[in-house]
């Protein structure tokens, strides 16, 4: 485990609240994976996340987390870091019937995962499982310039130490997601 790190992903909000609450435990990716030894990878395998608020919209999650979500027109000037993860686990997502099998595990709604399945259709969508945890304490960033802009990764202007982060999710519970997603994707294929 890095003692700090310097790189984040950013994600809605909303996701990284699920995410460190240990209501939710995946991400969905098209862009930031290469494949190196056959092997599909995140261009960082550990990072900070980095919640983000202006492109969130409530018909994109279900009813339950609807309310949860403000429209704003910007970022905020000051963002809370409140945890950072690695990856646990990752795998192609074979076809749209195979991840609604998922669907339990995340709280996007019908209209977020069409367009993530029909954004650059001849690119192979990824379900990454995450392993969570909380920073000690919230650390509050002012935004950066350099954070602007649709970009999934940010170097961070001073990296944040991660020392004594708590998991928010035990590594048996992210086995039974692992071993679910694979006998699921496998089934699917055959």
């Amino acid at each position: 485990m890095e003692p700090s790190l310097n790189m984040a992903l950013k994600e809605w909000s909303i996701v990284c609240d699920a995410v460190l609450a240990g209501q939710q435990a995946i991400l969905l990716r098209k862009g930031g994976i290469y494949e190196a030894a056959g092997e599909f990878e995140l261009e960082h395998s550990q990072f900070i996340l980095f919640p983000t608020v202006l492109h969130q919209k409530p018909v994109a999650v279900k009813a339950a987390w609807r309310e949860q979500i403000k429209t704003v027109d910007r970022e905020p000037e000051e963002i809370t870091i409140r945890g950072w993860a690695e990856v646990f686990f990752i795998a192609r997502v074979p076809d749209r019937a195979a991840f609604d099998l998922m669907d339990d595990l995340h709280l996007w709604d019908k209209p977020l995962i069409d367009m993530r399945f029909n954004y650059r259709p001849d690119y192979p969508l990824y379900i990454i499982v995450l392993r969570a945890r909380k920073l000690p304490q919230p650390l509050k960033l002012w935004l950066d310039p350099q954070y602007a802009g649709c970009k999934s990764w940010v170097p961070l202007r001073e990296p944040i130490a991660v020392h004594g982060s708590q998991p928010v999710k035990a590594d048996v519970d992210l086995m039974e997601i692992k071993r679910r997603i694979v006998t699921t994707f496998h089934r699917t294929n055959t």
